[in-house]
């Protein structure tokens, strides 16, 4: 299980990457960087994304109050997002949710150049990222 460096830099090995962060949404904070930043500063993009991965997060339209049963009827744990994606004229930016063990509050962004990044394989390959990444 790879720790937060390692996860980064499987993040940065995708097609397009130009920058990735684990991001704590509560606080704003960057608990790690890879690549470039969209702004030149990753402290000011993770500000700026955490913003808006906390009002996916707390608001009811996108994450109802109650909770739902899940397709098979298991109660559904976790982040009450999985990912989201801003698409701008030059690129993509795919911001995934990571469950921890506490309260889940970070997430990882992926900026990807939109001529040679894959959305498909990024939010994939994210997911997988997100669900081995160790904490530590």
């Amino acid at each position: 299980m790879p720790g937060i460096d390692e996860c980064l830099l499987e993040a940065m090995a995708l097609p397009g990457a130009r920058g990735a962060a684990l991001v704590d949404w509560s606080s704003g904070l960057a608990l790690g960087t890879a690549g470039e930043s969209p702004v030149g500063d990753h402290e000011t993009t993770a500000a700026e994304t955490a913003e808006l991965a906390r009002a996916a997060a707390e608001y009811e339209s996108f994450a109802p109050v109650t909770s739902a049963p899940s397709a098979s009827g298991a109660e559904v744990t976790g982040p009450p997002v999985e990912d989201l994606i801003v698409t701008t004229r030059t690129g993509y930016h795919v911001l995934r949710f990571v469950e921890t063990s506490f309260d889940s509050s970070v997430f990882l962004h992926l900026w990807l150049d939109r001529a040679e990044g894959n959305l498909a394989l990024a939010r994939h390959r994210l997911r997988v990222l997100a669900e081995g990444l160790v904490l530590r």
